[in-house]
């Protein structure tokens, strides 16, 4: 493992001398680092941002967490945004959510959580499940830190609001519209639209580039049910393509052409916006 090491010329606090350092490190990256545990102080590992340095101290920083936790080691699964209460990760499609203690399948959770574990040097639990995404759905999925930041998040689930691309068999015939269903799982957890009954699922939608073949859409969640998404737009007429369970009867790009794109919400502990934005991916947008 690589590192840099610095030796200090005045008392100061360990965040401001990094920062001033000239490898040119910014505020955030100094953070980062300490949260990783990157930085030791005369071969001590703890360290936080005010511990006092003396003169003549060495300060080292690790090109790579303790534990040598690289990107490589999330399989595809890239951090998107991070910081000490929440994680927001890029999934890819293929990749489950989470499982349970028996499973011994890839998650992001379980990827995530080790990867975390591994840079912080510490075998805590280090991400709490949010939300879920199908295995087939790749984009924007959140992780808390803590679960007082888990609870709180899901306590205000409503307010997020949560936007996604599907490309979608044929064009609708409304260029936007609401759809509103009642929705209810059976026996073989297969979800489907009943008359009255089950969970009330409201999703709004926006045609972005029609196609008398296949037509991309972006849809706001105002619910979040299972399969909502998929289901609806089965209903609709327009199933999302390589949606075979609910109709689709092409599969071009060989996966769900379901994508999560966009998260806004107030940060749960500073209260400040943030606003996370994933592209169509590249197999997708070829669709269209």
């Amino acid at each position: 493992m690589n590192s840099r090491q610095y030796r200090v010329a005045a008392r100061c606090e360990l965040l401001p001398y990094l920062i001033g350092l000239p490898a040119d490190i910014s505020r955030k990256q100094a953070k980062a680092l300490l949260r990783f545990g990157a930085v030791t102080v005369a071969g001590k590992p703890d360290v936080r941002h005010d511990t006092r340095l003396e003169r003549g101290d060495i300060v080292t920083i690790a090109e790579r967490g303790p534990a040598g936790a690289t990107p490589s080691d999330l399989h595809g699964l890239k951090i998107v945004h991070l910081d000490d209460a929440i994680v927001v990760v890029n999934k890819p499609a293929g990749l489950l959510s989470m499982g349970s203690p028996r499973e011994k399948d890839r998650t992001a959770h379980r990827l995530l959580n080790e990867y975390l574990k591994a840079s912080a040097n510490s075998k805590m639990q280090q991400a709490f499940i949010v939300h879920r995404l199908d295995r087939e759905t790749s984009g924007l999925m959140m992780f808390a830190r803590s679960v007082a930041i888990q609870a709180a998040l899901q306590d205000n689930w409503k307010s997020i609001t949560k936007r996604y691309f599907a490309v979608v068999e044929g064009q609708p015939a409304a260029p936007q519209g609401t759809l509103t269903d009642h929705l209810i799982e059976d026996a073989s957890m297969t979800v489907r639209r009943v008359a009255q009954g089950g969970e009330i699922a409201i999703t709004h939608y926006r045609v972005l580039h029609g196609g008398a073949i296949r037509s991309l859409l972006e849809l706001t969640l105002a619910t979040g049910r299972k399969h909502q998404i998929r289901v609806q737009l089965a209903g609709l007429g327009h199933p999302v393509a390589g949606d075979k369970r609910y109709g689709a009867k092409s599969d071009p790009a060989r996966r769900l052409a379901l994508h999560s794109c966009e998260l806004r919400f107030d940060h749960p502990v500073s209260g400040q916006a943030v606003e996370l934005r994933s592209a169509l991916p590249e197999r997708l947008r070829t669709l269209v």
